[in-house]
């Protein structure tokens, strides 16, 4: 069961319990809570294994996430994937910057921007990844985090983004010193390519806002270069 499912489990159970509490002071009748504890749990199984978790989910990231701020943030994150990927070669195929859209657009993830990656997948299928993909891949994933420390300082998100060069390099065998090794490097290339083109990169923030098209995007970024 994934985290999300079992987090909407524990607000359910904790929703529930401040019902059984409160409910002789409002006159909830005692069947109530049961009944509520039954559809609660009953959805969370089914969110888990007939929806792979994402209506938990698409929950859990309109509770956390309806600040402008996070927002924002996660906005100016996914531009600095887009950006870079588009700048490197790696096609984008569409983005997503919430759960919600994400699931309308019939992906199972929070959100964030995909890319065409069947030469990644073809060569770790194989069991190689050549060196110039790999560090443009760790480029790319490492761009998130570059763009929020780029905008804001800090960074609050890229922890998936950091897992996946760590789950790229331990398939191949690669020694784990080379996981730490990697992820600098491409937080530097990233750093260059975004400052270095920092009209590109606010003209397809803006863009991404207002949630234009892939090829719009593109377009934006181009003529911005």
């Amino acid at each position: 069961m994934k985290d999300t499912s079992l987090n909407i489990i524990a607000i359910s159970i904790f929703a529930i319990t401040v019902s059984i509490l409160l409910g002789p002071l409002f006159n909830l009748p005692e069947a109530v809570p049961a009944i509520a504890t039954f559809c609660l749990l009953g959805l969370a199984t089914l969110d888990s294994f007939q929806w792979q978790g994402q209506g938990g989910t698409i929950l859990l990231d309109w509770l956390g996430g309806t600040s402008k701020q996070k927002r924002d943030r996660i906005l100016h994150h996914e531009a600095g994937h887009f950006l870079v990927a588009h700048l490197l070669g790696i096609p984008v195929t569409s983005y997503a910057l919430s759960a919600w859209e994400a699931f309308k657009q019939g992906q199972t993830a929070q959100g964030g921007v995909r890319f065409e990656d069947e030469q990644l997948a073809s060569q770790l299928q194989n069991g190689t990844l050549s060196s110039q993909l790999l560090d443009q891949y760790c480029t790319v994933w490492m761009a998130g985090i570059v763009a929020e420390k780029f905008v804001y300082g800090s960074e609050q998100g890229g922890a998936e983004d950091r897992t996946k060069i760590s789950a790229i390099l331990t398939q191949l065998r690669r020694p784990s010193s080379e996981i730490q090794l990697k992820q600098n490097w491409g937080s530097l290339r990233a750093k260059n390519l975004i400052e270095s083109h920092k009209s590109a990169y606010e003209a397809l923030v803006a863009a991404m806002e207002e949630r234009a098209t892939v090829a719009e995007c593109c377009d934006i970024i181009q003529q911005n270069l």
